[in-house]
Formats: C-alpha cells, structure tokens, sequence
C-alpha cells in the first residue's frame, strides 16, 4: 500500500495519495490495466467488487507479484521476446509492469527502448496482437477530429507523443510500426517522471512508407504505398495539431522521429504557438549539451574554449549543434551567428559549406566555401585542420571515428570529449574501450546507448582504473521537461526553459564529484537508477522557468524550492497499489468508469 501520510498537495487532481475511486466489477475489472492487481487484490476489495470466484485464494504483494514476472521475463529466449513479455504485461496490469522495470531498471531500460524497441518496430506487423495508440490516415484527413475525439475529454489528456514513422531509432522509414516509437516514449515518461500512464495518447500520422521491404510485405498493417509529401502532407499535420489542441487543450504534444526534411521544419512552426518539443531536436541536443558542459568542467574548460566538430549532419546533430551555439552566445554575450563559428557540421559531402546543398537548419553552421576551396574535408582532415576539443557522432556510420582520427584529437588536447551517439549498438562511431585505449584513457567518453565499464591501465603510474562511460541517453531530460511543462500548464516551452532543464541535469553529474575512489572515473551523466530524482530537478527548473517567462498558466504553483519539489512529487503516479474504493456508475468521474484509455483485456500469451 502506499504511504498514506496526508499530504499538504493532496488536493490536486493529480495527487497520487489515497483511495482510488473505482465503479468497476468482476471480469471488466481484471480485464481493465489502470485498476487491476490481479493476486493483490484484498479480500474486501474481492469481496466488493465481485472478485471471489474469479481469482485463487491466495493474496499476495505486489512485490511476490513483481518477483513471479521476473521468473517469467528472465525465462524469455532473447530480448524481443521479453519485449513482447512485457508489452503483455502492460496491456493487464500498469502497476505490475512499471513496478517490474522499477526494480530492474538498468537491466530492462534496453529492452523496453532501444535498441530492443527498433527490432519490436522492425517486426510490428508480425508481432501484431491488438493495436495501442491511435492511428491516423493521410487520406482520411477529415475524420481526425472524430478519431482523435475518441480518446478522452478536454481534461483527459496530458502528454501526447506523435511520430510520423520516417526516422526511427537510427533504422529508418518504419511506416506505421512508428507507433512503437510513440508508446515507448510514454511509457518512458511514466517510468522517469511519473506521466500518469491513463492520461497519455501516442499517435502515428500514417503517410505510407518508401520502404520496399514494408511495402512487399504481405503482413504489413499500414497503408500501402509510397510517402505522400508536399501540401497534402502538411495539410495532414496541420489538420492533427489543430485537432488535438482544440479537443485537449492542456495537452503537451512531442513530436518524435521524424524524417529530416520535416522534424525542424514543423518543430520551428509551432513552437511559438503551442507547448512542444521534439525529442530528435531538443532532447537530444540538450542532454549532449549537458554532458559536453560536465566535460568542459572535469577539463577545467568553458563553453567559450570550445571547438565542436559534429559528425552526421541530419536532425539530431543540427539539434545539438543549436542548443550547444545558444549556450556559447549566452555564456560570452555574442550573437548566435558568432557562437556559431566554434561548431563544425561534418556530413556525407564533407565540411560543410556556402558551397555545399543545405538545409535550412544546417545554414547557420555552413563555412565559407573560399575558406575550403582545394582542401579536404573529410573527418580526419578537419580534426587536423581545426584542433577540435569535443566530437560528436549523430552519423550512423559504424566505425567512423578510427584510431588515427582519435589519435590526431588527442595529441592537440588533453582530455578530449568524444560522444559517440548513434543508435542503436551496432551504429556507434566507435565503442568506449577503443576510444580510451587509443587516447591512454584520456577521453571523456559518452554514448547513445549502455556501454559496458572499460578497465585499464590509466591511473597514476600505470595503475589499473575503472571508466565508466555515460549514456547519453535522452531520458534523463525529456520526461523532466515534459513533467515541467504539464504540471506548469505551460502555454510554451520557451529556450530558457530548455536551458534550466539542462543546468539541472550537468548539476546532478556525477563526474563533479571527482574521479571516483581512486580506481573509478565516473560518469558524465546522471545514470538511469537515478532518474526520477534528476526528473524532479529538471521539472522544477522548467516550471520555475515557466513562471519567470510569464507562460506558465497553473495557479498555486509553490515559489519555494523544497515546496515545489514536493507539489511536484505529490502529483507523479507512483507504481503501487492504491486502495480501491467502490462507487456507483451513475455520478463516477470518467476514470472511475475506467474510460481513461482503456487498452483491452487479455490476451493469449498473458501472464500476470
């Protein structure tokens, strides 16, 4: 049971404390995931809601619950099976399946986002049991409003995830397997930051898909056919937005994976009107900029010493290189067409350049084409040309930093700061063991997914330390945002909501208390076992934001910042077993119906 302490929030209607009003029975009742506790239900609970002789004598704990699934989840053959294990659980049980990741964070993070969740969207179609999330159609654009509608009322919805499938997790156009991408980030957002997992919505606008291996696939579920783009496309986006913020106008929408063309052109269009973020963007660039800052520290540098080469020029690399050229501009007071002199976008062509084809996004990074003209502009040339101190790897290219372009960074700086970031595994630049080997462990290294702790003989005369790489991992700043953002009602998420949300998380570094007991240099970033705590700090930093740029619209909000941290709390959805208390159907709010997003009942292959 939880703690049943009063709290002085415990008035808010997202307060987590206390009996849970519940107007269910009998079978409806196991078969719905926000109210059912299966073998944990009390013997009044069975009693009054008609359980008795629907469930086995024996009440067990919601940890024996926990210890029993673990059985099952470790006997799974591979880790798409204990995906698919899990994405079982989650359809009966919402408290038992978070409270199961909970308990095995570290372990499990992998399976339930990437790289497990690119091989689960990979395989949609063929793993396809019952459909989460809504689907929307680009050639039913009319029936958005009604479709969209069908998901709750204005006061139903607090977070939405929507992708359009053209870029996902480094593997690409998965058409409408992209709503895979969507429920993934959302249960991420629960499990970080406590969203309360009833009131989110993931969306996939199905676009069709140019890829050939969906499009010959006789299972595929979405609509077959080649990316409808232009006018029609926008119109469909455009159709979306309106929608949802007329029908959940508190909602917090993030935009996820989309394609290049798209993802900063649509981010730029609504930013300024409606409270959005787009991961891709954002997220990743903040929480690269958060590591590069806890690097620039353990280096004894500062943002005005920095000189930045980015590899892979697509979506989140130009991400990271705005959020990282904002930064430059504020700390030493200069113009962002300045701060963008420090940074350099390396992709397919080379540098580039004025001379190069360019987004509108890569434009501001773009150097001088007389500067170049007649000199190689590859990687290794231009890390020999420009002496960077930080590189960065958004490129997807396996491999792409090799021992002599490593060898040539370190020998012009001490402590380089090299984050290979691509996902999954298998597309990182390089690995850490490398990385350290050919720098003598002199590099300050952070990856876009675990990387495993690398030993070796680079303590004080040889001796033997253990580095442990950060993961670059963007949980560790979008839930924090997003909780900010929903708690605050912000009517925006501004850039200096974005730049609080990363002084939070370099704050919580672990790399800032030193280089660990003599035989361990930590981390760089605040690891995944400590998440909630870093979500709570970048939720109050972002509502403190908010309120000092005049777009929170929350009333009560505390000024204080222990109190705030405490509203902040009382209002995140824990994964314990509340009390239920039984009411009539006539009168009970729409969750006590159980019509908050109701997934289905069991299926096949479930097990509680």
């Amino acid at each position: 049971m939880p703690d049943e302490q009063k709290s002085k929030f415990g008035h808010l209607p997202l307060s987590t404390k206390g009996p849970l009003e519940c107007a269910l029975k009998g079978t409806v009742l196991l078969n719905h995931p926000f109210f059912n506790k299966g073998s944990a239900f009390s013997k009044e609970e069975r009693r009054d809601f008609e359980l008795s002789g629907l469930l086995p004598q024996g009440i067990q704990s919601l940890e024996q619950q926990a210890h029993r699934a673990y059985e099952q989840y470790s006997s799974r053959a591979d880790d798409l099976a204990k995906n698919t294990f899990l994405t079982s659980m989650k359809e009966q049980n919402h408290v038992l399946y978070f409270k199961l990741l909970q308990d095995h964070l570290d372990e499990m993070f992998s399976v339930v986002y990437t790289p497990t969740e690119g091989d689960a969207i990979q395989n949609f179609s063929r793993l396809f049991r019952r459909p989460e999330g809504c689907f929307l159609n680009i050639h039913d654009i009319d029936r958005i409003p009604h479709d969209l509608s069908l998901w709750g009322e204005p006061e139903d919805i607090d977070y939405i995830v929507v992708t359009d499938g053209e870029e996902i997790l480094g593997i690409g156009d998965q058409g409408c397997g992209g709503i895979l991408i969507s429920v993934a980030k959302l249960v991420l957002t629960t499990l970080c930051a406590g969203i309360h997992p009833n009131r989110v919505l993931p969306v996939v606008l199905d676009c069709g898909t140019d890829n050939e291996r969906l499009l010959n696939d006789p299972l595929y579920l979405g609509l077959r056919e080649k990316r409808v783009r232009g006018p029609q496309y926008d119109k469909f986006v455009d159709t979306f937005i309106e929608s949802a913020r007329k029908l959940y106008p508190r909602a917090y929408i993030h935009f996820e994976d989309f394609g290049l063309d798209n993802a900063r052109r649509i981010l730029d269009k609504y930013r300024d009107k409606i409270p959005c973020f787009n991961d891709d963007v954002q997220g990743t660039g903040c929480v690269t900029l958060a590591a590069i800052m806890a690097g620039l520290h353990v280096s004894n540098q500062k943002l005005s010493d920095l000189r930045m080469i980015i590899f892979g020029a697509g979506t989140a690399g130009v991400g990271v290189a705005d959020q990282v050229r904002d930064a430059i501009a504020t700390e030493r007071g200069i113009s962002k067409e300045e701060a963008s002199k420090q940074i350099w976008l390396i992709d397919k062509p080379g540098l580039l350049t004025t001379g190069t084809p360019l987004t509108e996004a890569q434009k501001p990074f773009a150097k001088p084409k007389e500067d170049w003209t007649n000199k190689p502009t590859d990687l290794h040339s231009i890390v020999e040309a420009i002496h960077p101190n930080v590189l960065i790897g958004t490129s997807t290219v396996r491999g792409a930093f090799t021992e002599p372009i490593i060898r040539a960074m370190a020998s012009h700086t001490p402590r380089p700061i090299i984050l290979p970031l691509s996902n999954p595994t298998r597309l990182h630049e390089a690995v850490p063991s490398d990385l350290l080997r050919w720098t003598s462990g002199a590099a300050l290294v952070a990856t876009g997914s675990p990387s495993d702790p690398v030993r070796g003989p680079w303590g004080p005369g040889g001796s033997e330390i253990t580095v442990r790489p950060a993961e670059c991992n963007n949980s560790v700043v979008f839930p924090g945002v997003g909780l900010g953002c929903v708690l605050a009602r912000a009517a925006r998420l501004t850039d200096r909501m974005l730049v609080a949300a990363v002084g939070a998380v370099a704050g919580m570094s672990p790399a800032l208390q030193g280089e660990g007991e003599g035989e361990e240099v930590l981390p760089l970033l605040p690891g995944v076992d400590v998440v909630r705590d870093v979500s709570v700090r970048v939720a109050a930093e972002v509502v403190r934001a908010a309120v000092r740029e005049g777009v929170a619209t929350e009333e009560g909000i505390p000024e204080g910042r222990e109190e705030l941290e405490e509203w902040i709390r009382e209002q995140m959805w824990d994964p314990v077993y509340r009390p239920l208390k039984l009411v009539g159907m006539e009168g009970a709010s729409r969750q006590a119906r159980g019509e908050l997003r109701v997934v289905g009942s069991l299926d096949t292959d479930g097990r509680e």
